[in-house]
């Protein structure tokens, strides 16, 4: 199994909250290899990146919310996709620009299924116990962020694919940041 990359951003709120280390503790204890860490914090620019505004997407959320908002009987605020999909970038955007992140590259066989897993659903109150978000942030809702018109706070960003996390990584960190070419207890062990 090669070993796959994949990239972990610790929002504002996991680290106002002061849980950042509860977070990392639970990549490194499922075997995931720490291969690029480091504190910073976003500029607009640079949110606007991480935070492309794709159009799929954008009729995805639209596609998505719009049957929400129908099922619990709500006015649906937004004329297009594009609309929505603007309004939550920018939303985003904003809150990835509130306070410090912790930016993470993670390695492993399976490393981008194996973190989703461990961060939970999106929706944190959809998450499981045992997840990061089951377990620190559960209040949290798409009808909660909705009701205060801002993104959901969910803790942490994780790529959802192989083709993201190459993009997201490159973002964040220079090649000269990426340190793959140690190995970890666990990896001595194993040969």
């Amino acid at each position: 199994m090669a070993r796959e990359k994949t990239f972990v951003l610790i929002k504002p709120d996991g680290v106002k909250r002061g849980i950042s280390g509860k977070i990392i503790s639970r990549f490194e204890e499922a075997g995931l290899k720490i291969v690029a860490m480091k504190m910073l914090s976003a500029d607009e620019e640079l949110a606007k990146k991480h935070y492309f505004l794709d159009e799929e997407w954008a009729k995805n959320v639209y596609e998505k919310s719009k049957k929400s908002y129908d099922k619990e009987g709500r006015k649906f605020p937004y004329k297009g996709h594009m609309h929505i999909g603007k309004t939550i970038q920018s939303w985003n955007c904003d809150f990835l620009c509130e306070g410090p992140i912790i930016a993470i590259v993670l390695q492993g066989p399976h490393a981008i299924e194996i973190v989703r897993k461990i961060v939970g659903s999106t929706e944190p109150r959809s998450s499981q116990p045992g997840t990061i978000r089951g377990d620190f942030v559960s209040i949290e809702s798409y009808a909660v962020a909705d009701e205060n018109k801002r993104v959901m706070r969910n803790l942490v960003h994780a790529s959802d694919s192989v083709e993201n996390a190459k993009r997201e990584i490159s973002l964040w960190f220079s090649p000269n940041e990426i340190h793959e070419n140690y190995k970890t207890a666990t990896e001595m062990l194993l040969g």
